[in-house]
């Protein structure tokens, strides 16, 4: 797995289930992001860390606001490249794919925040693209969300069928212990 890196996806103070109304599933999430960066920074293996910066003036992911400061679980070292998008996809608007290639990555391991958007968004593009991509299924969360008819559709529910959709088609979805042990 040398040549795969961990990508955090805006594992930021602005995603913290705080800013939201109902509550994220999986709250593991951050602390298996927390304990998959240690893993890879203890073997070596590269890191890269894509930050939300919001063009919204209310968004608490605005640059110069509290939000938009990574989580302590997620912060870059000195050396740990940072892409800032404005996008869901980490890979619109910024340079992560020709980093990606430059430094011959070929394998993306992806955590972060949150599963229905900028994580579902940057794992499709990554299988598009041709990268061998691996989603961390309890190293991200989802949010509850209004469905078409007026009902709330509970944050489990949004992220089973996130990663049921993502499975086979433009990743492989596994656990934290099962990317730890490869």
């Amino acid at each position: 797995m040398d040549n795969t890196a961990l990508l955090l996806i805006d594992v930021q103070k602005g995603l913290n289930e705080s800013y939201f109304a109902g509550e994220r599933n999986n709250p593991q999430a951050v602390a298996n992001i927390g304990k998959l960066l240690q893993h890879w920074r203890e073997k070596g293996r590269p890191v890269i860390h894509v930050k939300h910066c919001s063009t919204e003036p209310e968004s608490p992911l605005r640059e110069g606001q509290a939000g938009n400061d990574f989580l302590d679980e997620g912060k870059p070292i000195d050396g740990e490249p940072v892409f800032k998008k404005s996008v869901n996809s980490a890979f619109i608007g910024t340079e992560l794919e020709p980093y990606l290639h430059s430094a011959g990555i070929n394998a993306l391991v992806i955590v972060g925040l949150t599963t229905e958007h900028c994580v579902s968004t940057t794992t499709r593009m990554a299988g598009n693209l041709g990268f061998n991509a691996k989603l961390v299924s309890d190293a991200t969360a989802a949010n509850p969300h209004m469905g078409m008819d007026g009902n709330t559709i509970d944050a489990e529910t949004i992220h089973q069928v996130n990663l049921a959709s993502l499975n086979g088609e433009f990743c492989t979805v596994l656990n934290c212990d099962d990317v730890l042990a490869l």
